[in-house]
């Protein structure tokens, strides 16, 4: 009984264009019976199949965004930027209080300072144990040459193999001493770095070149690792991100070609873009998957804009014409039939959506009927034609 209603409803305008056909009177719309025929060109209803179209609406979002936050807890000095600025890379777009961090960072400098020097004098005591130990081993060498010509006592060899002993022990200690402040040196090196690194904290930088979207921070409130205080977005590339159902998602792959129709832009501005990254797990508040499509560069892409995608979803058997024939008066969409006797008849139609070649008339023709293809301001109904090459 559904079905019924919704062809009944499709009827609905051709039952209009009649009566009011008919209400006009013969005197305002029958054209004489002796005018010349009018030369137009005329096409076929044929039944094609066309592709179904899903469209679905979803925002436009940079390929890269950038949320620049502290890594320290430090006041605010100062914000050099502000939304809609151009940014370059590296270029300084805010500055903490520093004052801290650079106290610990002179602080970790002169530390350094003092393990070097305490390195220098471990290498000169190493040295000077060096020198000594020669020194021991020349004398016990001379002792134990005269004690062996029985001209030094045991108690001088023993002195001087004690001297020897004394000054190899010397030398190791040293030698520790020297490592152990080759370490330090090493440890307060390490120790100013990250001094170096954390001062470089109050400086923050841009990322890559792009636009500063948002402020989130005034200077003087206090900024600390977590809290955005810049927002910032490449200009190099945008997508549109959009939701899908789990049935229109089977059908969508990476690489898929998606018409995307920009809000607001110059006369629906539509841009061809790619399916970049199909989601794999449902987003569980939109009870969707996400859908990322990738657009060439455009000067209307704007981060925040509202966009549609249309892609192909299933084909169909459809009763198409060219779109050209269809006329729109009102709310009403005529056609130009071209019948037996090579009248131009005017009639309602209910269009459908539009195809690759043409236009889907869903009620009001049939197969195999020829339509005027441009019809012309001063086409009436009733009128004789003339189809080109003398066919009608």
């Amino acid at each position: 009984m559904r079905i019924c209603d919704r062809r009944r409803w499709h009827w609905l305008p051709v039952l209009v264009a009649l009566a009011a056909a008919a209400c006009s009177g013969p005197s305002d719309t029958a054209p004489s019976r002796t005018a010349a025929p009018i030369d137009v060109r005329v096409a076929r209803a044929e039944v094609k199949p066309i592709a179904r179209t899903f469209e679905a609406g979803g925002v436009i979002r940079a390929q890269t965004t950038a949320q620049l936050t502290s890594r320290v807890v430090a006041e605010v000095r100062e914000i050099r930027v502000g939304p809609g600025d151009r940014v370059k890379r590296g270029q300084i777009v805010a500055l903490l209080d520093d004052r801290d961090l650079a106290a610990h960072s002179a602080q970790a400098t002169a530390s350094l300072s003092a393990a070097r020097h305490g390195a220098a004098s471990a290498d000169a005591s190493r040295d000077s144990a060096d020198a000594a130990l020669m020194l021991a081993k020349s004398h016990h060498a001379r002792i134990l040459q005269l004690s062996d010509r029985k001209s030094a006592t045991p108690a001088e060899l023993d002195h001087a193999t004690a001297d020897l002993r004394v000054a190899e022990g010397a030398v190791r200690a040293a030698a520790a001493r020297s490592a152990e402040a080759a370490a330090s040196v090493a440890a307060a090196e390490a120790v100013a770095r990250a001094a170096g690194v954390t001062a470089s904290y109050s400086t923050l930088t841009a990322p890559f070149d792009g636009l500063v979207t948002s402020k989130h921070i005034e200077p003087g409130n206090m900024a600390s690792p977590g809290l955005p205080l810049l927002t910032i977005e490449a200009t190099d590339g945008f997508r549109l991100e959009f939701q899908a159902d789990e049935a229109r998602v089977r059908s969508m792959r990476p690489g898929d070609i998606v018409a995307v129709e920009l809000e607001g832009a110059e006369e629906g501005m539509t841009i061809s873009g790619r399916i970049a990254e199909v989601a794999h797990a449902i987003d569980p508040a939109a009870h969707a998957f996400t859908v990322k499509v990738a657009l060439p560069p455009a000067p209307a892409l704007r981060s925040g804009m509202f966009a549609r995608a249309r892609m192909r979803a299933d084909v169909r058997d459809a009763l198409v014409v060219p779109a050209t024939a269809v006329v729109r008066r009102g709310q009403l969409s005529l056609v130009f039939v071209v019948d037996a006797e090579r009248r131009a008849r005017m009639r309602a139609v209910t269009v459908g959506a539009p195809a690759d070649d043409g236009i889907e008339i869903l009620a009001g023709l049939s197969a195999g009927e020829s339509v005027v293809v441009v019809p012309l301001p001063s086409l009436t109904d009733g009128a004789a034609v003339r189809a080109a090459g003398g066919q009608p």
